[in-house]
């Protein structure tokens, strides 16, 4: 159902934050970073473009405070209810998409100040899922920030089903994994070929970090691998 009133929007998202922290308080959040510079809830490190499953976007929003994060929203309708909920949690806004003001939001994206973080859902707004698009290595080779895959999981979750892909909520109590792969940087003035080997690499990085945060959770693997932070509760 879609919600055409923006005070109700406004009201559902206020009411979104408030259930999403309390959940992530009671949840174990374990870190595992191949670069601690990436880390997006620090004041310090390089800005970066972090490649996130649009199935898993919950967790990222909730883990921790975000205090130099925008993330790319889509202007339709249904992407009016998320932006007010990351206006919330304090995440600057570029709103566009693939099909609708997409040109503009590349534009607004390459004017950000140099310290900002990007965050993507490369398969959004509308799929296949889990499936990159080519505008985010295009952004990379023009802005200058590396992209950093990343994977989120969680030992016990529900999936909320929706029109093309679902969402991972985790479940109270429970553990969830997230990792940071290296970031990979995109050379400027590629050739459109070299941007589709790029997204190839991007993608298989992706897969292959999801694949090992499946295991995690499966208790499959050991934890040990870059820098591991492990927290009982989500930042407030």
């Amino acid at each position: 159902m879609k919600i055409r009133s923006a005070w109700l929007t406004r009201l559902l998202a206020a009411l979104t934050v408030l259930l999403g922290r309390t959940l992530f308080r009671t949840l174990r959040i374990e870190t595992i970073e191949a670069d601690a510079s990436a880390n997006p809830y620090t004041g310090d490190g390089p800005a970066v473009i972090y490649s996130v499953w649009h199935d898993a976007m919950l967790v990222p929003l909730f883990a921790g405070r975000h205090r130099r994060t925008v993330a790319l929203v889509s202007k339709h309708h249904d992407g009016s209810f998320l932006a007010a909920s990351m206006r919330r949690l304090q995440i600057g806004l570029v709103r566009g998409s693939s099909s609708r003001g997409g040109a503009a939001a590349v534009r607004e994206m390459l004017e950000l100040p140099a310290d900002k973080h990007i965050v993507m859902t490369p398969d959004g707004p509308r799929g296949p899922r889990r499936q990159i698009k080519l505008g985010l290595v295009f952004l990379a080779s023009h802005c200058g920030r590396p992209i950093v895959p990343t994977a989120f999981v969680a030992v016990r979750a529900w999936r909320v089903k929706g029109t093309w892909t679902d969402l991972l909520v985790p479940r109270p109590f429970t553990t969830v994994y997230a990792l940071t792969g290296q970031p990979i940087v995109i050379p400027p003035n590629q050739s459109r070929d070299e941007l589709l080997a790029a997204e190839a690499h991007v993608q298989a990085e992706m897969e292959m970090l999801n694949a090992r945060a499946e295991r995690l959770a499966r208790g499959e693997g050991p934890v040990a691998h870059g820098r591991t932070n492990q927290r009982n509760r989500a930042a407030a």
